[in-house]
């Protein structure tokens, strides 16, 4: 493992003012986005949907640090024949890719999940770089409910990250380690920021014991956040605030960056919440973000599977992008958002 390496990717990553475009949907998940827009979701559909983002030059080379791609995607080729990987590092991002296998139900843990993949992974690993990846992700999922979490589904999860954090630095690739604490229930956010702490916790013990750098990762968790059926949402300074202290309290200095997931909040919500978290300002690592649905969700609607869309599908990327952009410096202002409208 060449750390000095792994830690020049990290630090590229959360570069200033650059964030990374999860475009790493399953085809499952991209298939109720399509049907959302009434698209057939077909391989060439999902190519050229995703062709239409990386080829958005003015996103991808002022914004986006990175790309994580699903599996059929770093395999294809754009419309020309120029391989999507190619495609992005004209940009100057960095092609990354999802290497779990999905969620599983967790025996003797009635609606808790544990995440799929470590089997074969050191293959699969060596396979991607050489398709050009230089980073992989791995998506933990801890719900909060009745009862739940349990320390067996907290603890069984931030083992399989450390496992699969360790495979990606031995093979030379930076691994997004990403434990997301669900917004799904009616939890509020002190009991969020609780769990989301436990979690925190958990997943750093089980990164040293597995022997794993620091300074060659990137860290994707949620914010510390209401669920989303509760009856007492919290305000954008108080998401802030808690996410920030739940933050310092677990995450070592090592770490060159935290990039969010959005998790289901609204584009606008994940823009503000990662600008009031950079405002507060004085942080030991750069904190940026990684979302799918919140930089895709406009483009999708302006695009409709339609070619005489694809500029205004852009724009509207470029748009989201900038937007976050603003936000990862903790330069965002509500009336920016008034005026692109």
């Amino acid at each position: 493992m060449n750390l000095a390496e792994l830690n020049k990717v990290a630090e590229a990553m959360v570069a200033p003012g650059r964030g990374i475009l999860a475009a790493d949907e399953s085809s499952g998940t991209i298939k109720k986005r399509f049907d959302a827009i009434g698209v057939e979701c077909t391989s060439d559909s999902r190519r050229d949907y995703r062709e239409m983002l990386f080829r958005s030059t003015d996103a991808m080379s002022k914004y986006i640090s990175g790309v994580i791609f699903y599996d059929e995607t770093i395999r294809q080729d754009g419309k020309d024949g120029t391989p999507l990987v190619k495609l992005i590092e004209k940009t100057g991002a960095l092609p990354g890719i999802k290497v779990d296998a999905g969620i599983k139900p967790l025996p003797f843990c009635p609606n808790e999940v544990i995440t799929e993949g470590l089997d074969g992974l050191r293959e699969r690993l060596a396979e991607y770089r050489g398709l050009g990846a230089k980073f992989a992700k791995w998506r933990a999922v801890i719900d909060i409910g009745a009862g739940i979490p349990t320390y067996t589904c907290i603890l069984t999860n931030a083992h399989a990250l450390a496992r699969y954090a360790a495979l990606c630095q031995e093979s030379g690739i930076v691994p997004i380690v990403e434990p997301e604490v669900l917004m799904d229930g009616d939890h509020d956010i002190d009991r969020c920021s609780m769990i989301t702490e436990w979690t925190l916790k958990t997943v750093f013990e089980q990164l040293y014991y597995q022997r794993v750098q620091l300074e060659g990762i990137v860290l994707k968790p949620n914010m510390v956040i209401s669920g989303k059926k509760s009856s007492k949402g919290a305000g954008v300074e108080e998401v802030a605030e808690k996410t920030i202290k739940v933050l310092k309290a677990c995450v070592p200095a090592a770490v060159p960056g935290i990039a969010f997931l959005s998790g289901g909040q609204s584009d606008e919500d994940a823009t503000a919440h990662l600008d009031a978290m950079n405002k507060i300002g004085d942080l030991p690592w750069k904190l940026t973000f990684s979302y799918g649905r919140a930089l895709q969700a406009a483009p999708q609607k302006a695009w409709a599977g339609k070619s005489e869309n694809v500029a205004a599908a852009q724009r509207a990327f470029s748009h989201r992008a900038a937007m976050n952009s603003l936000a990862a410096r903790g330069q965002w202002k509500q009336d920016l958002e008034k005026k692109a409208a």
